[in-house]
């Protein structure tokens, strides 16, 4: 069924104008994963291998393993969250609760988050600044929109996402999945937070 949905969205992206190179191989997904250190989940990598959206916006991941240019697009893309978080400590007093105290000084703040960001769930740039949670490893992961600490969810998964961005409309759609968003220790927190 996931086959299905992806090659459906594909054609219909396709339809409305994106541009598709032709899908990954298992040798460049694991060659990708293993220059940038990341690991795409299921549904993410199928669809790459599937065909590559080349459009501008997204991620050119196969130009990424041949050029230094779109390599370094790729890694300001994948420290963008990083970044954002950092601006976002320096000039809006952001901090987590669960971090401890804050202290008085940037660089201890800087230090403190870096540590805690380490153990994240690494998000992976899909298109503009829409990002999806390389774990769990597994189909439904939900799309996030990350813009500094400014983050919310932009899909409830790889298909709605598509939905969201694009207008693309399923045939076959379950309601419940847009219900039922898959909780992304700590990037959830952030989305969820009023």
């Amino acid at each position: 069924m996931i086959r299905k949905e992806i090659a459906d969205t594909i054609q219909w992206l396709k339809r409305i104008g994106l541009a598709f190179d032709h899908g990954l191989s298992e040798a460049e997904c694991l060659q990708i994963e293993e220059i940038f250190q990341i690991a795409f989940p299921p549904d993410l990598r199928l669809l790459y291998k599937l065909a590559l959206p080349v459009s501008s916006g997204f991620v050119h991941w196969r130009r990424g393993i041949t050029s230094k240019e779109e390599y370094s697009n790729i890694r300001v893309k994948l420290d963008w969250p990083w970044e954002g978080m950092v601006f976002d400590i320096q000039h809006n007093s952001f901090w987590m609760e669960h971090w401890g105290e804050m202290p008085k000084d940037v660089k201890q703040k800087i230090q403190i988050a870096k540590k805690h960001y380490a153990s994240y769930p690494k998000l992976i740039p899909i298109y503009s600044h829409r990002y999806i949670p390389q774990f769990p490893q597994k189909i439904g992961n939900p799309i996030f929109s990350v813009y500094q600490m400014d983050i919310i969810y932009y899909g409830a998964n790889l298909w709605n996402y598509f939905e969201n961005e694009f207008q693309y409309k399923r045939v076959s759609r379950d309601k419940a999945e847009e219900q039922s968003i898959r909780k992304i220790n700590f990037w959830s927190e952030i989305a969820e937070k009023e």
